[in-house]
């Protein structure tokens, strides 16, 4: 049975949380105190939720499905650690049963002619591109206020969340409802994507450390399929992962075709109305474009590769109903510099230890040329050139 944490555990998680989200206002005191607020309690019922794996799995009214999951779940996190260096410590050992589709809710933001993201700054993490809440009403506050402001905003549910190591010493990162039942190689991307990002984490560059993780995430899974997993599992994997290398091919160029039209801007070049016709030119592309690749991927193939079925789109068909700059600009963080990240473990030999020590070295620099020590690494520095802003 699940015991309440201890009074001093909570207490210091409530300080820890209060670090945490410390900055994070810009609109004055009273909206501090509720983004205060709903951190400290929103974190402390996941925490308080959570229960060890173990209790979990001796249960007798736990669904077969979800025991052979948290079991799955085990072997992960072992084969974390032992094949891919990753921290062996209390995260991701309890799961929770949030009731609810997201664990947090984030707010994204973007000026209209630019991909330059929005930021929050918080005394731990340093400025952020995003700002998280533990209701979708909340969020949606937040977004309204900066739409008010003539930013370009958007709200996305989010399945995890990381303390960066932080909360270890009371119980860790749980495993959560809202990614459980993902399919297997997508789950096991998840849990190294938070894991990593207890290794590595360079304050005030959410580029860096989101295309860092992502790029755990991609080798690690590649392993754990290869060596773990099922053909079935290793074929599912590969079918939804050709959907996102395609669907990240298309944001990417549209990213690179609104970054120019915005460098014009930077240039006055153009006037604020041909500026938009440009902009509504380019979007209007990615959408049919996108329509194109939705189509293929839904007709019956006569080869190896499955039909996809609308659901397996549909958080395609959300995101790009709802895209704008904000959007291409949260995307570009967790993927921009993946390709730089991945050139970087096969200079150190796929050596796990020795790429850690690599990416940390990194962090010694300063933002700028640290980018530029990782776009170095391809063989067309140019090919990843930081878009305006991303």
């Amino acid at each position: 049975m699940r015991q309440p944490l201890p009074r001093l555990r909570a207490t210091f998680s409530l300080m820890f949380c209060l670090v945490l989200a410390g900055c994070a206002s810009t609109t004055g005191p009273t909206n501090a105190l509720g983004y205060y607020w709903q951190s400290l309690r929103g974190h402390l019922q996941i925490m308080y939720a959570a229960e060890a794996i173990d209790d979990w799995v001796a249960r007798k009214d736990i669904a077969p499905a979800l025991r052979e999951r948290l079991q799955m779940a085990q072997r992960a996190r072992a084969f974390a650690v032992t094949d891919l260096g990753l921290p062996d410590n209390a995260s991701y050992r309890r799961y929770a049963d949030l009731k609810r589709p997201s664990a947090v809710w984030n707010v994204v933001a973007a000026p209209p002619y630019s991909l330059t993201l929005h930021t929050w700054c918080f005394p731990v993490t340093g400025c952020i591109g995003y700002r998280g809440y533990f209701t979708e009403a909340d969020a949606r506050a937040e977004a309204a206020e900066l739409a008010a402001q003539g930013l370009e905003v958007e709200v996305y549910g989010v399945p995890a969340y990381s303390t960066l190591g932080y909360m270890n010493w009371a119980g860790g990162d749980p495993l959560l409802s809202t990614f459980i039942a993902w399919p297997e190689g997508d789950f096991v991307r998840l849990l190294f994507h938070e894991l990593a990002h207890q290794v590595v984490y360079a304050k005030n560059d959410t580029l860096f450390n989101e295309s860092f993780a992502t790029a755990v995430e991609r080798i690690g899974v590649a392993q754990w399929l290869a060596t773990q997993s099922t053909p079935a599992a290793r074929d599912a994997y590969a079918t939804s992962e050709a959907r996102r290398r395609a669907f990240r091919a298309l944001t990417r160029a549209t990213r690179t075709r609104l970054a120019a039209i915005y460098e014009q801007k930077e240039l006055q070049a153009l006037e604020v109305h041909a500026l938009n016709a440009m902009k509504i030119e380019a979007m209007n592309t990615f959408r049919a474009d996108y329509a194109a690749l939705r189509a293929r991927w839904l007709e019956a193939h006569e080869g190896t590769t499955p039909r996809a079925t609308t659901a397996q789109v549909a958080g395609y068909d959300r995101w790009v109903a709802q895209a704008n700059n904000a959007s291409f600009a949260a995307q570009a963080a967790y993927d921009e510099l993946v390709p730089a990240f991945e050139a970087l473990f096969e200079r150190e030999g796929r050596h796990w230890p020795r790429f850690y020590d690599a990416v940390r070295q990194l962090t010694q620099q300063p933002q700028p040329e640290r980018h530029e020590a990782l776009r170095s690494l391809l063989p067309d520095p140019q090919h990843l050139k930081e878009t305006a802003g991303a």
